[in-house]
């Protein structure tokens, strides 16, 4: 049974996407079944991934079936699902309609567990499935997190990180009072961290407020990520940042998930 992470905050340009895919790809190295979900109408991941038939199925035709029918065939989330030969993953393409699927969320029945309802029937087939959420607190996130077994949260290690985590926090906390009180936080990896004195500093705050939530592993600024995406090809393992996301595999392991 596959265990679900929400990658998410609020927040832009973090590395959401990125730290889902090079994810992905280093727990595929390591033996484990994935499954990328993208909830993003931008569908960033999903190019990543190599999807360009923006006629095929995605997840705005799921989430629609949920809608308006509160049934969803097997079959058709099977046919939804690709195949991520570069990473060896499967996953859930979004495209721009999943915009127009969370405006027929919002007045949907059981509103906040369609995603859930989608992925529970394939979580037998995953060791893990991973969600890369949209930059927002809407609907979309809400149903990530109802899904989720644990949220990961990436943050650039800038001035105000810190405060900016804490509308997330409170989404969470009320997540887990009402709908899912099994979340948790798998935790907060530092990104495009720099060997700079204020990128330390930053970090080191960051640290001071919320501990042993913070991963060891750092992700570190890089061209390679940029070139990753461009190329849609995971950052090789034999980089600095590939052993990075190699390490965040490892250190999420290690932390039971």
């Amino acid at each position: 049974m596959a265990t679900t992470i929400a990658i998410a905050n609020q927040k832009g340009g973090v590395g959401k996407t990125t730290t889902a895919y090079n994810l992905a790809a280093a727990l595929a190295g390591k033996g484990k079944r994935v499954l990328l979900a993208d909830l993003d109408p931008q569908g960033n991941l999903s190019e990543y991934c190599g999807f360009t038939d923006t006629d095929a199925m995605s997840m705005a035709d799921l989430i629609q079936d949920v809608v308006l029918t509160a049934t969803l065939s097997r079959e058709k989330i099977e046919n939804t699902i690709r195949y991520c030969k570069e990473i060896q993953v499967d996953y859930l393409p979004a495209t721009l309609e999943l915009a127009s699927a969370e405006i027929a969320m919002q007045n949907a029945l059981s509103r906040e567990s369609i995603i859930k309802r989608i992925l529970d029937s394939v979580k037998q087939d995953y060791d893990y499935i991973l969600l890369d959420c949209l930059p927002s607190l809407g609907v979309l996130l809400l149903n990530a997190l109802t899904a989720a077994d644990a949220l990961l949260i990436p943050v650039q290690v800038q001035k105000f990180a810190v405060s900016g985590l804490t509308a997330l926090q409170d989404v969470m906390r009320q997540v887990r009072a009402t709908v899912n009180m099994d979340l948790s936080l798998a935790g907060i990896l530092p990104t495009m961290v720099t060997n700079t004195n204020v990128s330390r500093n930053n970090l080191a705050t960051l640290i001071a407020h919320y501990g042993n939530a913070v991963f060891t592993t750092c992700i570190h600024h890089s061209v390679s990520a940029t070139r990753s995406v461009e190329e849609q090809t995971a950052i090789p393992t034999n980089t600095k940042l590939g052993t990075e996301y190699v390490q965040l595999a490892e250190e999420l392991l290690q932390r039971g998930f």
